[in-house]
């Protein structure tokens, strides 16, 4: 029913019951998720799981707080795991000035970088935004061979605008349902339902009224509830066209996805 498009299950929150929390997934509803990884190491660990869940898919790629720490041929790196069948997209990459864990100039030139390799490969791309606005429109406006989604969609409705007119999909996380929600509200409002797609970002932003708790992709219905209450549709609704917007963006094929087979 649900398409989990960002979730992190190699994250240490789940070192303790990983498996279990995963075979969980389908009896919740959750028929596919996708996880991107935040640099090398869990790019690999994105992959290992990939190969055992039929329903995860990967994306590889590096996040803007490890953009200080890359290795040497780390580009080449990245590209020899793109090649797995299981990878979807590049990601999460993109730009974060809230927190500046690495120096804005090195993040600027690995999300460039990265860009640049998924023009080359043909692959989808996976954005991480936060408080960047104009620095990552500009980068994605310089690759227009490029399009992908911002995932955890925090810019404002001209942005929105601006990112749907170049093929690119907004997601939405649990974040949605918190009381400062408004400004992202009013771009779901407005926009095509074409565009849109949800996530959870778990093991982060864990929906209300759990907040507080460790999320994970059983809670990803919160983020369909809140977007059928501004769509004026029902969840049904909502699940169904998200889930076909996700496999369409990312290339999964239905059959694939429904493999009962877990090793």
């Amino acid at each position: 029913m649900y398409f989990d498009t960002h979730a992190h299950y190699y994250s240490k929150s789940f070192k303790k019951d990983r498996d279990q929390v995963l075979r969980s997934l389908p009896e919740k509803g959750v028929d596919l998720v996708v996880c991107p990884a935040e640099d090398l190491p869990s790019a690999r660990a994105c992959i290992q799981l990939a190969e055992q869940y039929p329903f995860l898919y990967a994306a590889v790629g590096v996040h803007p707080h490890e953009a200080k720490d890359v290795p040497s041929g780390w580009l080449a790196g990245l590209q020899a795991l793109s090649y797995h069948p299981k990878v979807v997209a590049l990601g999460e990459m993109g730009l974060d000035y809230h927190y500046d864990f690495s120096p804005r100039e090195q993040q600027r030139e690995v999300f460039h970088a990265q860009l640049d390799l998924a023009g080359r490969l043909n692959k989808k791309v996976i954005v991480h935004d936060r408080e960047a606005h104009r620095d990552c429109l500009d980068a994605v406006r310089a690759y227009p061979n490029v399009t992908g989604v911002y995932h955890c969609y925090s810019g404002g409705l001209e942005d929105a605008k601006t990112l749907v007119a170049l093929g690119w999909s907004l997601s939405f996380t649990g974040a949605i349902t918190f009381p400062n929600a408004r400004r992202a509200l009013e771009v779901i409002e407005w926009l095509p339902m074409e565009s849109i797609m949800i996530e959870t970002d778990a093991p982060y932003l864990t929906p209300e009224p759990f907040r507080g708790k460790r999320n994970d992709s059983g809670y990803v219905y919160r983020v369909a509830e809140v977007i059928a209450q501004v769509k004026g549709l029902s969840m049904e609704e909502i699940a169904a066209v998200t889930k076909e917007n996700g496999k369409r963006f990312f290339g999964i094929e239905e059959e694939n996805a429904h493999d009962d087979h877990i090793i």
